[in-house]
């Protein structure tokens, strides 16, 4: 856990600073600048589209009396695409792109579906997670 949190604090921003200076000493500045709105503008149009578009199947899924596991996946990695279009960075940006594309969404789906259901059998559908205070761990009147 601690790996990955270096990763996404520290390690993602040093490599989004270097690719931005780089890319702003090849092609300037304002360049560098106007592309990154330019791919944020293009993101959050894609993050809403595909978010309705998700929206609407699981409405679908709910209308027809199904559980809508799938696209509530989906739906999930469409929020993570947004956060990372939030983020400035080619890097991020990128990530958040592919996410947007239900292609690529198809390929992570299993993946995601694969390591929740790895960690629902590791804590139980009953259990409250890691953290979590127990009722029987609290004494009377606390």
């Amino acid at each position: 856990m601690l790996v990955w949190l270096v990763l996404v604090f520290i390690a993602v921003p040093l490599i989004e600073l270097y690719i931005i200076v780089e890319t702003a000493g090849s092609i300037g500045t304002l360049q560098t600048i106007a592309l990154l709105v330019l791919v944020s503008v293009v993101g959050a149009w894609m993050v809403k589209a595909q978010g309705l578009a998700v929206l609407w199947r699981v409405r679908g899924k709910l209308a027809e009396g199904r559980m809508p596991g799938k696209e509530l996946v989906d739906g999930a990695l469409v929020l993570l695409a947004g956060a990372l279009m939030l983020t400035p960075g080619f890097v991020t940006d990128g990530v958040g792109l592919l996410l947007l594309f239900p292609p690529t969404r198809m390929a992570i789906r299993p993946l995601v579906i694969r390591r929740f259901r790895r960690r629902v059998a590791y804590y139980g559908p009953e259990a409250p997670g890691p953290g979590a205070v127990h009722d029987t761990d609290l004494a009377d009147g606390e």
